[in-house]
């Protein structure tokens, strides 16, 4: 059965006040719809649809061609963005995931849970919900006196009885794609001029079907994102799952609070990460390494037992066991081989000092190949311009 995922990604998101796009607006390095996508990639029987609007382009530029775009020209509501893709899909997929580019902390086993519900269901679609106090104006899920349910009220819609109902519905359905492109012919449009996904709910009901429920235990994992609030809460979070995989993997991160580290970066056995250290780009560090206080390391390799203190290192390599700092800084191309010292205020640029050697301090290497053990004294530089050019 074939399953194809569809990332709603079209909205304008005007309550961030931004020229950026909101979808593109990043999180720990990364566009928020790039997290989404990394989400829904392993739930795929197909390439997954993005619906694109505003920021199309900057959407491409991060996916590339791993997706297939559908443009929603007129921005009428999740209904109406879902219809768009009916000519992409229909005929080719026998259920549609919808998802969205603004919910990066959604995972994908909690999507691929979703995907399974339908295996041997014969209903026309299975949804998420969560229990949560803080309805973050998500609608509310109501419930027949048989417990199963009946539909969905948008919260600007609802009763006060309904509004304390705290069964909240995230918007992530799966639907049978048959049953899906015939019944959204049958969405009204709204007061608000849109055309609400949620309104298959009760149309299924009428219909005399019963929707299927998961709900999800994590509730961090439905958060979607419309104000800088938002975002900085939903980095928060990103955060320390990266911290806590990292910590189970035996490195040890002294304050999880006051780091930054960014998705995809390795760090080996038995390394020790002190507070206000970044750690960015495709960045890979070794075994018994100590890195900070104080330290930013951008796409750089560092080798195993390096001590890196108080200092910036950007597209630099280092061998096992050198150590470097404080307040030295590796620029583009520098390579430093096995045991290298590097005292206070160094600074190394497209340059390989060989094993052993000593910059103690005070010193700028740029272009420059340095021999094994050599000793370089104080207010050393290697020029690297020709006094013309």
């Amino acid at each position: 059965m074939i399953t194809t995922p569809v990332l709603l990604a079209a909205g304008e998101g005007t309550r961030m006040k931004s020229r950026i796009p909101k979808i593109l607006h990043p999180i720990l390095g990364q566009p928020m719809v790039w997290y989404a996508f990394q989400a829904v990639r392993s739930s795929a029987g197909r390439k997954p649809v993005v619906v694109i609007g505003q920021g199309a382009e900057g959407v491409k530029d991060v996916l590339g061609n791993e997706v297939e775009y559908c443009v929603q020209v007129e921005r009428l509501g999740t209904g109406h963005a879902v219809q768009q893709t009916e000519s992409l899909l229909r005929g080719k997929t026998d259920n549609v995931l919808v998802t969205y580019g603004d919910m990066p902390l959604i995972k994908s086993n909690t999507l691929e849970r979703v995907v399974a519900s339908m295996q041997d269901y014969q209903g026309p679609l299975s949804m998420l919900t969560v229990m949560a106090d803080d309805p973050r104006g998500f609608g509310r899920i109501i419930r027949g006196q048989d417990g199963n349910v009946i539909e969905i009220v948008e919260e600007i819609d609802a009763s006060p009885e309904q509004l304390a109902v705290r069964e909240l519905n995230p918007g992530v359905y799966c639907f049978n794609s048959r049953w899906l492109w015939e019944s959204l012919k049958k969405v009204q449009l709204s007061s608000k001029g849109e055309y609400y996904l949620t309104d298959l709910v009760s149309i299924a009901v009428n219909e005399g079907h019963q929707v299927q429920t998961i709900t999800v235990s994590d509730r961090t994992e439905m958060i979607g994102i419309n104000t800088r609030a938002h975002l900085a809460e939903v980095a928060l979070v990103m955060q320390d799952r990266i911290n806590q995989e990292l910590m189970s993997s035996g490195v040890s991160i002294i304050d999880p609070h006051n780091v930054y580290i960014e998705p995809g970066i390795k760090i080996g056995q038995d390394t020790v990460i002190w507070p206000n250290t970044f750690l960015q780009g495709n960045t890979v560090i070794g075994e018994e390494c100590v890195i900070g206080p104080n330290s930013v390391i951008r796409d750089t390799s560092v080798g195993d037992r390096c001590v890196i203190f108080s200092s910036v290192l950007e597209g630099a390599e280092l061998e096992n066991d050198v150590d470097i700092g404080p307040f030295s800084h590796l620029r583009k191309g520098a390579h430093l081989a096995q045991g290298v010292h590097m005292g206070n205020f160094g600074e190394v640029k497209n340059s390989y000092l060989g094993a052993g050697t000593k910059l103690g301090h005070f010193s700028y290497l740029g272009d420059a190949t340095v021999g094994p053990n050599v000793n370089i004294g104080a207010g050393t530089i290697t020029c690297n311009f020709d006094g013309e050019k």
